[in-house]
C-alpha cells in the first residue's frame, strides 16, 4: 500500500506531466500563428508586386535607390 507521501509524489509527477503538455501545446499554437502571419506576408509580397507595371517590387525599390 503506497504511504501518503508517495501518493503527494504521484499526484505532484501527473500535475507537472500535464503543464509539460499544455507547454507544449501553447508553443504549437506559438509556432502554427507565427507561420500563419508569414504566409500572409508572402502573399500580400505576391500581390504587390503584381501590380507594378515594370519587375518586382524589390526591382522598383532597387531602381529608386540608384536614382537617389
Amino acid at each position: 500500500m503506497p504511504t501518503v507521501i508517495e501518493n503527494k509524489l504521484d499526484r505532484l509527477l501527473h500535475e507537472i506531466i500535464e503543464i509539460k503538455k499544455e507547454l507544449i501545446i501553447q508553443k504549437i499554437q506559438t509556432i502554427a500563428n507565427a507561420t500563419d502571419k508569414m504566409k500572409q506576408w508572402r502573399a500580400l509580397g505576391v500581390r504587390v508586386s503584381d501590380k507594378w507595371d515594370h519587375g518586382t517590387a524589390v526591382d522598383e525599390i532597387r531602381a529608386q535607390r540608384k536614382k537617389m
